[in-house]
């Protein structure tokens, strides 16, 4: 029997609401040692997150290996339960949902894994692998599962034909590919794609990244993409928020952000991004940190960057800078942002 279609909500009718908001969103790892295994310490991944993602945007989150991203990922998709804060989706608490009332949440809500290697299961040829979600879910599309996984490779770039053949005969661009009709399968509103392309060959990633953009626009997708590396995200991406040992240090549109990097490990960043023209480079002065990340077991007090930042005073070792809106939609958690215009650098402080 074939599921019925959702009813068009007022939302829906609103290209520029919010699908999902994050209000103080922690998710700390208990550390436990002793016979009784009792809690010493806790990893703090991701430690008070606020924003929220617009109906049919690109939202990136990009920060280094470590810094809480995927945690945050798997927190959206309820793949984790949240230590503490709130996820509100589609004006629904889903913080502390049960599993039984996630299932039909999770025809909403999908996730491209990071490696296209591990996501897919061997022993399974690609119709049945991109056809699970229809079965899990009790769907039957019309003409059939076997039509809507051919109509579903046929989106993505693949041949229809190769319906029975197994992962291995595939690249690793052609693995994501089938990794993104399976997510396409029950026509989800958000789509979080965590690390999508950092498993693949350089060659590759501008292709997968132009697929998203197309299937967005054909599909009616709401992203979340996380990343590492800037210069990726940097021609599909909305907004971008920056990550730093759990906590979001910038938040801005994309144009804003890689015009005019605000916060110090932004600007650091954005000084690694390899450039082609060498004229350019020779103009543009790279930035190298000083030590290592701190552990997010004993992050540093106050403003968690200080310990890495040329920048950095006494009051940024014992005031925490609240994520402030400098500018316009460009938030900022620093005491002394680089880049600041004139008249916001004379404002008083917010």
């Amino acid at each position: 029997m074939t599921a019925p279609a959702p009813e068009p909500t007022a939302a829906d009718a609103e290209p520029d609401s919010d699908l999902i908001i994050v209000d103080g969103l922690i998710k700390h790892f208990p550390i436990r040692a002793g016979i009784l295994r009792r809690q010493v310490g806790a990893v703090q991944a991701v430690d008070g997150l606020n924003f929220a993602v617009r109906r049919r945007e690109t939202f990136s989150i990009v920060g280094e290996s470590g810094c809480g991203k995927s945690t945050t990922a798997r927190l959206l998709t309820r793949l984790l339960e949240p230590t503490a804060g709130k996820i509100t989706f589609e004006g629904r608490d889903i913080t502390h949902l049960k599993d039984t009332q996630l299932r039909p949440l999770r025809r909403d809500m999908q996730m491209i894994f990071q490696d296209p290697y591990s996501s897919l299961n061997p022993r399974h040829p690609v119709g049945k692998i991109v056809g699970a979600p229809f079965r899990i879910q009790g769907v039957s599309p019309p003409g059939g599962i076997k039509k809507a996984v051919q109509d579903l490779l046929a989106a993505v770039g693949l041949n229809p034909e190769h319906y029975n053949r197994y992962p291995h005969e595939f690249s690793g661009g052609q693995r994501q590919r089938i990794g993104i009709a399976r997510t396409l399968a029950l026509r989800p509103r958000l789509i979080i794609a965590d690390e999508p392309v950092s498993a693949l060959d350089v060659s590759i990633q501008a292709q997968i990244l132009n697929l998203l953009e197309d299937l967005q626009e054909e599909f009616d997708l709401t992203y979340v993409i996380i990343a590492h590396d800037l210069s990726v995200v940097r021609y599909v991406s909305d907004r971008v928020a920056v990550m730093y040992l759990g906590k979001i240090v910038e938040l801005a549109d994309a144009d804003a952000l890689y015009s005019a990097p605000m916060h110090p490990y932004t600007v650091a960043l954005m000084s690694a991004v390899p450039v082609a023209d060498t004229r350019r480079r020779k103009d543009r002065e790279r930035i190298l940190l000083s030590g290592d990340v701190p552990s997010p077991i004993n992050p540093p007090p106050a403003c968690r960057f200080h310990t890495r930042c040329w920048k950095a005073q006494e009051i940024c070792r014992t005031q925490e800078p609240p994520l402030a809106e400098l500018v316009s939609g460009h938030h900022v958690a620093c005491h002394f942002p680089e880049n600041l215009p004139t008249e916001a650098a004379s404002a008083p402080a917010r």
